[in-house]
């Protein structure tokens, strides 16, 4: 299995939102069988709570639906289970490194670098601005997340092999 853990600050907005655009590239794809995907956060600060009202929003009028997501902090043991984990700014990724153990750094990766139409580094936080930068959040995880499936999709292809599938 390959496993993906999208990061953001309080898993309330961007990491929700890539993880639905991915796990629904991942469906289209044929690939729920061997590509895995979650979402969590640097901070506790909202833990068990729904994701933003406008990321829901902005999220179900492109057919997504976020509302049975429930934020969580990332773990220790993430580090060890996830094959990369995706940071969605700078301040994540700091963080991230911070925390991982060294021989896990490798793993731990800007989202944005996987983008092929947007020549941005990072998923800018809509949190405190308009109902716009959820919009944004949207098109630009939908760049970057089709660009990481492109690149997974020769080892998933592998893997499915390997299974006889």
């Amino acid at each position: 299995m390959i496993k993906i853990l999208f990061v953001c600050t309080g898993n309330i907005c961007r990491s929700p939102t890539a993880e639905a655009i991915f796990r629904r590239m991942v469906r289209e794809a044929g690939f729920s069988d061997v590509i895995d995907s979650d979402s969590a956060s640097t901070t506790a600060h909202h833990e068990g709570e729904t994701p933003d009202s406008r990321a829901q929003l902005a999220c179900r009028k492109r057919g997504l639906d976020i509302s049975q997501h429930r934020a969580r902090q990332i773990r220790p043991e993430d580090f060890e289970e996830f094959d990369l984990i995706l940071a969605m700014d700078w301040e994540n990724l700091t963080e991230l490194q911070q925390r991982s153990p060294a021989c896990y750094h490798h793993k731990i990766q800007l989202l944005m670098r996987y983008a092929n139409d947007y020549d941005a580094a990072v998923v800018p936080d809509p949190y405190y601005g308009i109902n716009e930068g959820f919009n944004l959040v949207i098109e630009y995880c939908t760049d970057a997340c089709s660009g990481l499936l492109e690149t997974l999709e020769k080892k998933a292809k592998q893997l499915q092999r390997q299974r006889g599938l």
